[in-house]
């Protein structure tokens, strides 16, 4: 089992920053990929961002590039996502997830792909 605390939301006003943080404990070893969901009030989960922990290569949902930068400390076994340029429509609750799937030509975006969750963490951008 892997276990995934979120932190560093936070309200906002637009244009600001914010960085969130994901720590991961347990089986860390299991897991090959990292990414944040969002899930804004009335709307699907949405996938922002993934990484690989295997080749560190990254893909980013278009609306976030840019802006947005995940990123990862292994001597921590942390996760971040650095958002800059913060807009109203970035307000969700942001959801980090890790994934035992791995691949060279394939990002997963899909939030089935995904094997473990955090509880989330609120972020509010204010216009």
């Amino acid at each position: 089992q892997v276990q995934l605390v979120e932190s560093g939301g936070g309200l906002v006003q637009a244009g600001g920053s914010l960085r969130l943080s994901c720590a991961a404990s347990g089986r860390t070893s299991s897991t090959d990929t990292m990414g944040w969901f969002r899930q804004a009030p009335g709307k699907e989960r949405e996938f922002v961002a993934t990484k690989s922990m295997r080749d560190s290569s990254t893909y980013y949902k278009d609306s976030v590039k840019g802006r947005f930068a995940i990123s990862r400390d292994n001597a921590k076994n942390t996760v971040y996502l650095q958002m800059n340029n913060l807009k109203p429509e970035d307000t969700a609750v942001y959801y980090c997830a890790a994934s035992t799937y791995y691949s060279t030509n394939y990002y997963y975006t899909n939030p089935l792909e995904y094997n473990y969750w955090g509880q989330g963490t609120q972020v509010t951008v204010s216009s």
